[in-house]
């Protein structure tokens, strides 16, 4: 009986390998990916971080910037500012239900999103993450319209991670690989508080 499974699923992994390997072959150039990490679930920061990691590992050179979030250090701030390699930049004070102040909150944006252009405009810069760009963009501290030509037309080999809930839709028609994270369930609505190391 064991030998029969066996034998069932060495030959279905043969047929699995000429469709994997035809896949593979049609693959066949490089290109800077725009990576879109949208949707309520939690993760999104976390996983284009996961890339970073990736990135170093091999020997690339990153620009982080952390768009809305500001008021205090993170897990991924504190480690990645160990980095020579990593540029991290944590442009905003705070969230807006915490600053209040629209206009600032729209001019730190600005600024912040300054900064992300001149790493946007840099061949040096192999991956470049834009933390909560999206939530900027949707309630309008930045256009869309500003935004998306500079990354379009960023360095050919640049990838760009945009993290955010509630992406615009001309982001997502833009981009290589989108992933929306769903919210199932959450911690926070049992009452348990955002957790160091996990939240932030």
């Amino acid at each position: 009986m064991t030998d029969d499974i066996n034998e069932r699923h060495r030959r279905r992994m043969v047929r699995k390998k000429v469709v994997v390997d035809a896949s593979i072959a049609e693959a066949n150039r490089d290109a800077g990916l725009l990576i879109v990490l949208t949707g309520n679930g939690k993760g999104k920061s976390s996983s284009a971080f996961g890339m970073v990691a990736r990135a170093l590992g091999h020997g690339m050179r990153v620009g982080v910037v952390q768009f809305i979030k500001g008021s205090g250090s993170t897990g991924e701030d504190l480690f990645y500012s160990r980095f020579p390699e990593v540029e991290f930049y944590v442009g905003g004070e705070g969230f807006t239900w915490d600053t209040q102040d629209r206009s600032r909150d729209i001019a730190v944006a600005q600024s912040t999103w300054h900064v992300a252009v001149r790493m946007l405009r840099d061949e040096t810069v192999n991956l470049v993450v834009l933390d909560e760009i999206n939530i900027a963009l949707k309630i309008g501290y930045l256009s869309v319209d500003e935004v998306l030509p500079v990354l379009q037309e960023r360095p050919v080999m640049q990838h760009v991670v945009v993290t955010g809930r509630g992406a615009p839709e001309q982001v997502i028609e833009a981009a290589d690989t989108v992933t929306e994270l769903q919210d199932i369930k959450h911690a926070f609505r049992a009452g348990i508080r955002a957790q160091r190391g996990v939240e932030w």
